[in-house]
């Protein structure tokens, strides 16, 4: 048998996990999985389901075999429908042909767009903590990650701002990579913020992707501005988007990549070499995202913030355990810290204890040490019994550890 590529080895992120790997350890995580268990590491497709015009949509296209099959970058009618919503949506103008790509999910947008990018041994700047396949694709492509901290506080994460300029002047790095909102925190970047890393951005000359995704999930009153809207940065900023998760429509695989020209003909040589196109039937769904669905998620969007206060006031009733409601998604991500724990121990006991998966802060990071993701879009009597479950689970830990003012 032939040795394993070192590049596949890198996947498994062999220093995230003392002693172990982050995907070892996700893998001995799930071996120790109950029967039946609450996986809240995803949206309730079911407690959410995506909005009715979907399953139309797809099944008008999937009648026409003509469809069956587009250019790389997409069905040209739907390239151009997009073009205007993500015009007014991003407060750019788009062009359809030149600054837009499918993809067969938002991953495949990650993936390929960081393809494009990345040269083997460059330097990329990487908030931390952040999603989690971020570090993964960066290190399957010889990548050199530089983190730069999103530290707690109070109230919010905030950026390391004199980290980030250490990144560009002094490592030289020339690609900055972060989610906004911040997954797994959902760090909202204050316009001032956006403001000090355009500043960055162009005294360095530096490229950006933005992992934009939950961008129409935001909580009230925060208020987001898209990166790429900021002077001079559409020519140098990349933002990735789609319709998987506040629109719960994941199981339709779509993904669109908003770049500069330059960009587009080498994300379509990592399209032809990999998936060749996005869903072709699927893709028409993108002709009406963004569009018809405002009604849709005006109602949705409140009953999510609900969620997040049951999620966040529940957690609250453990004296040693630190969260804040977040800005943006559907995730919270409780700091458990106090309990002298490892991740790995945090999230097998909730496991075995509690029957619920989480994601754990390992994953996302070194500044994920002592956290654990949950994501609360979920039916409200199942969710209500998880934290009950977590919370007892969560108390057991702490008695375990000595942990003085449990509850």
């Amino acid at each position: 048998m032939r040795n394993q590529p070192s590049r596949i080895a890198r996947l498994e992120l062999q220093n995230r996990v003392p002693g172990n790997s982050a995907r070892r350890a996700d893998l001995q995580l799930l071996a120790k999985a109950p029967d039946a268990y609450l996986d809240t590491t995803h949206f309730d497709t079911v407690r959410f389901p995506p909005p009715s015009w979907a399953h139309e949509t797809f099944a008008r296209a999937a009648k026409d075999g003509s469809l069956a099959y587009t250019p790389y970058r997409g069905n040209t009618a739907v390239l151009e429908t997009l073009g205007h919503s993500l015009s007014e949506f991003l407060g750019v103008d788009v062009d359809p042909q030149q600054h837009i790509a499918l993809t067969p999910g938002t991953q495949a947008a990650l993936f390929g767009t960081l393809a494009a990018l990345v040269e083997k041994g460059e330097r990329i700047a990487l908030t931390d903590p952040d999603y989690l396949f971020n570090a993964r694709i960066l290190e399957f492509l010889g990548a050199d990650i530089g983190y730069v901290p999103l530290r707690d506080s109070s109230t919010a994460p905030s950026l390391d701002l004199d980290a980030l300029e250490d990144e560009f002047s002094s490592k030289h790095a020339r690609i900055f990579l972060f989610s906004h909102p911040n997954n797994p925190t959902g760090y909202v970047y204050p316009i001032e913020v956006l403001e000090k890393i355009a500043e960055l951005v162009l005294r360095y000359d530096v490229t950006v992707v933005v992992d934009a995704l939950y961008s129409r999930l935001i909580h009230k009153p925060h208020v987001y501005a898209h990166f790429v809207s900021f002077p001079n940065m559409q020519n140098r900023v990349v933002t990735l988007m789609g319709p998987s998760k506040t629109e719960s429509l994941s199981g339709y695989r779509l993904g669109v990549v908003v770049g500069p020209s330059w960009l587009m003909p080498r994300l379509e040589n990592v399209l032809s070499i990999t998936s060749l196109r996005a869903p072709a039937y699927a893709q028409h769904l993108l002709s009406v995202w963004l569009r018809e669905d405002q009604k849709w998620l005006a109602e949705l969007l409140p009953q999510f913030t609900a969620l997040r206060k049951m999620t966040v006031d529940r957690f609250r009733q453990l004296p040693w355990l630190k969260v804040e409601p977040q800005a943006g998604t559907a995730y919270v991500w409780p700091d458990v810290s106090a309990l002298g724990a490892s991740d790995v121990e945090v999230s097998q006991a909730l496991m075995k204890d509690a029957a619920v998966l989480v994601s754990p802060g390992y994953q996302f990071g070194i500044q994920g040490d002592g956290h654990f993701r949950v994501c609360y879009a979920r039916d409200e009597r199942q969710w209500s019994a998880a934290l009950d479950r977590m919370l007892d689970a969560l108390n057991r830990l702490a008695d375990k550890q000595g942990l003085t003012g449990a509850a």
